[in-house]
């Protein structure tokens, strides 16, 4: 039996004096309507990378017919996140003569939502984009809140710039060629969502992994807008991480010195969050706010999704130095996105040390 597509579902980003529609469903990238309706009237770029532009340019650029739209491909892989890379996108929206009545649409995973959003925000002080997520992690994450950003060989993110899009439109069929470690990767940032702010969500998680695993439309659908709904109500508290809204970095700062210890290119990002969220676990466990059951809970749920859930040995202080540099560190101090309880996160820079210290030794040293 054929599976039947969900229907649609649009969620909206209120941030009081702005608002933009996410839309979530099947066959949204042939959908000519909603992609216009964030977009202006002028020159379009189309930045893709080497994978997904042969799976899904086509669409866009059909469903676009009579725009006066051009493209830029970059190489794929997070390794390629960097300034230099940059520079093609900056040359293509020059060559394209693309000025402020024109706009970046960014049809990729996390890497290419992230460049393309900082190409919007910089080229000629900043123009719009519409965010065109076709994995699992950037249509539940990376694509919603206008983080966007490129690495620097000090650490991940480090040159960005907050730039909020026109629109993200979610096609559900994406996910039908993402590859299984992909599919699992982005699962590592739903997981995230139900730690930090919604126990009922992480329980459904845990009832509903197998058919996540299995792509049962349906439920992916569930899990891209819960996950959404939740980014959503937290952006529109805090947009650009004065406060509540750290606490969507639940596991990276721990993730993000996995990934720049092993230079971008041996982990998925999803895969070091998941590290890292067993290590936000452990560290609240450590600190007596959470039990060992519940640690040995989120262990056994980041197993089930097919993640890893004990990192590599990268050294101490080579992990002390990295996660030094994250941003949310304040007069010296590592703060951390730790768990009060299953459901509840809280971000502190007043933990006991020696906590942390014995997670790092037993795990990462």
């Amino acid at each position: 039996m054929t599976a039947v597509s969900p229907a649609p579902r649009t969620l909206t980003i209120d941030l009081g004096d702005r608002r933009y529609p996410i839309h979530i469903g099947a066959g949204l990238l042939s959908d000519r309507a909603r992609l216009e309706a964030g977009l202006p009237g002028g020159p379009l770029l189309v930045v893709s990378n080497e994978t997904v532009a042969p799976l899904y340019l086509g669409r866009v650029r059909a469903a676009l017919a009579g725009r006066t739209l051009h493209e830029c491909v970059l190489p794929d892989g997070e390794r390629h996140k960097t300034l230099a890379t940059l520079e093609r996108v900056y040359d293509a929206l020059a060559a394209g003569r693309v000025h402020r009545d024109g706009a970046v649409l960014a049809l990729g995973g996390g890497v290419v939502g992230d460049m393309a959003g900082f190409a919007a925000a910089t080229w000629q002080r900043g123009i719009a984009v519409v965010q065109l997520p076709t994995t699992l992690l950037a249509q539940v994450d990376s694509s919603v809140g206008g983080k966007t950003a490129v690495n620097h060989p000090a650490g991940k993110n480090l040159i960005g710039a907050f730039h909020q899009p026109s629109a993200v439109i979610a096609d559900l069929d994406t996910l039908a060629t993402l590859p299984d470690r992909e599919l699992r990767a982005g699962l590592a940032e739903v997981i995230k969502y139900g730690l930090v702010r919604d126990a009922d969500f992480l329980a459904w998680l845990e009832a509903g992994l197998g058919r996540l695993l299995s792509r049962d439309p349906e439920a992916l659908a569930e899990a891209v807008e819960r996950s959404c709904r939740i980014k959503a109500e937290i952006v529109a508290l805090d947009e650009r991480e004065s406060g509540p809204r750290a606490l969507l970095n639940l596991g990276h700062t721990f993730g993000h010195a996995i990934e720049a210890a092993t230079g971008f290119r041996e982990w998925l990002h999803g895969e070091a969050v998941a590290m890292g969220l067993v290590l936000a676990a452990e560290t609240s466990h450590r600190l007596g706010w959470l039990a060992a059951a519940d640690v040995a809970r989120v262990r056994e749920l980041v197993a089930r999704a097919g993640l890893p859930a004990r990192p590599p040995r990268i050294g101490l202080e080579r992990a002390r130095e990295l996660m030094a540099l994250d941003k949310k560190v304040r007069a010296g101090q590592v703060r951390l996105v730790l768990l009060r309880r299953l459901g509840e996160g809280v971000v502190s820079g007043d933990y006991d040390a020696a906590a942390l210290e014995a997670v790092l030794r037993a795990e990462v040293a």
